[in-house]
This record gives structure tokens, C-alpha cells and sequence, in this order.
């Protein structure tokens, strides 16, 4: 089990940290706001403040692994593991792990896709923090979960660093402590 750590700071504001975020319009395409982290990212105080904020929720919960999503999970879930004092796992599309590998296929609005995780990467009963950047529709979260819980984990709970609320991908975790810094609404 992972060793408690010290709370950071009460009750940290985040809304300064959107003022970070890079507001790109008509991206993928027509019609789409794109929420761009990237410019949170190379600010060294922000990003700092994001770990920490992220972190702080789950800092006494004994986190035993942070699973960190393909690709930008890769991001925030090292440093969360680093703080929490917990062990890394990637969370891979298929082809890019080299060991024996559990997989799970899910769908996607348009399609489908699939996760993969080592197979020897989660324990029976370990607590496992699953993250990602970003909190859209939950597809891929949920399928984070069930592809854990399959290993034998217990889902500690998810964390992102943006929820995009009217999209309701919370609605797919609800039997899960979901946690998002920075909500938005439109």
C-alpha cells in the first residue's frame, strides 16, 4: 500500500489556470472550441499548481498505481504517482506494449477502438487512480476501468485535468469518485 503523503494546501482556486488555456475555435473542425492545454503546460508555475491541485484529492487515499492514458494521460499521471507515491502504468493503444497484454475493444461514436495494458502490470486488489486530460463524452474512461477492473484492480478513482460538462461523460462513472479541475459548460 502506498505510504500517506502531507496535504498540499486547503482548498486550492483553480480558475486562474484556465486563464493558461489556449482557446482554439474551429478545431478538429468547423464548429468545435478546442481547449488547448499546451500553452498550461510550459508555464512552470501553472503546471506545478495542476499537479498539486490534482493531486491534493486524492493524497490520503491510498493510491497503490496511476494508470495514465494514451497519450496525453502520459502527462499528468507520472507526476500524480510521483506525488502519491504510487507506481506508473501505461494505459496503450494496441501493437505498443512488448509483453502479454489484456485488452479491451469499446465503441466509439463513430467507430471503435481498444486499450491495452500489460498483464502483469495490476494486482489483484491494488488501488488504482485512473487519469487523463481531459473528461469528454467517458467513453475511453469507462473503458479504462473496466479494462482495470478486469485485472483485479479497485478503482481509487478518475481524475482529469478538464471536464467539458455539456458532453455528460460523467454520467458513464457515476459508481466511481470522479474528479475535474476545471469544468466547462459550453
Amino acid at each position: 500500500m502506498s505510504t500517506k503523503v502531507a496535504s498540499i494546501k486547503p482548498e486550492m482556486n483553480c480558475e486562474p489556470l484556465k486563464k493558461l488555456i489556449r482557446e482554439v475555435p474551429d478545431f478538429p473542425k468547423q464548429g468545435i472550441l478546442f481547449y488547448d492545454i499546451t500553452t498550461l503546460l510550459k508555464d512552470k508555475r501553472g503546471f506545478a499548481m495542476l499537479i498539486d491541485a490534482l493531486s491534493e484529492h486524492y493524497i490520503n487515499k491510498d493510491v497503490d498505481l496511476v494508470l495514465g492514458m494514451e497519450a496525453r494521460g502520459f502527462i499528468f499521471a507520472p507526476a500524480l504517482a510521483y506525488r502519491l507515491n504510487a507506481g506508473f502504468v501505461p494505459v496503450r493503444k494496441p501493437g505498443k506494449l512488448p509483453a502479454a497484454t489484456a485488452k479491451y475493444g469499446y465503441a466509439l461514436e463513430y467507430g471503435t477502438n481498444t486499450l491495452e495494458v500489460h498483464k502483469d502490470a495490476i494486482q489483484p486488489g491494488q488501488r488504482v487512480l485512473i487519469v487523463d486530460d481531459l473528461l469528454a463524452t467517458g467513453g475511453t474512461a469507462e473503458a479504462t476501468t473496466k479494462l482495470a477492473a478486469s485485472l483485479g484492480a479497485k478503482i481509487a478513482g478518475l481524475s482529469f485535468v478538464v471536464e467539458l460538462d455539456f458532453l455528460k461523460g460523467r454520467d458513464k462513472l457515476k459508481q466511481y469518485d470522479v474528479f475535474s479541475l476545471l469544468h466547462y459548460d459550453k
